[in-house]
């Protein structure tokens, strides 16, 4: 009689939910406006490779004062992430940040009025 194979498909717990690591980048506020940095247009890319997470992100301008402190905020919120072991946020300025990328939801926070 041969012997069956049985194969069992788990998903590991201890890696991090792409999901909850973006929610995080993206529920970090900025202090001057007081709006999460995702609904801002901030946040370029979140990469996640096992426990490590890169993250790429833009600040309004290059000279935000407030930019070590989001920074600081986005490296803590990920690592806060259950399974995050390495975090890796990188500024980039290309493309450069416009309100445009600001979502609708970030819109209405603002008070901007639409159309």
């Amino acid at each position: 009689m041969a012997a069956r194979q049985i194969l069992v498909v788990t998903t590991n717990p201890l890696l991090p939910d792409p999901a909850a690591v973006r929610a995080a980048c993206a529920g970090v506020a900025d202090p001057e406006f007081g709006v999460g940095i995702g609904d801002l247009g901030l946040i370029y890319d979140v990469t996640v490779t096992g426990a490590d997470v890169a993250v790429a992100m833009t600040l309004t301008t290059m000279s935000c004062p407030a930019g070590a402190v989001i920074v600081d905020a986005v490296r803590a919120s990920v690592a806060a992430v259950p399974g995050v072991m390495r975090v890796d946020v990188r500024l980039v300025w290309d493309p450069a940040w416009t309100p445009e990328m600001i979502s609708d939801r970030g819109r209405e926070l603002l008070g901007w009025r639409q159309g």
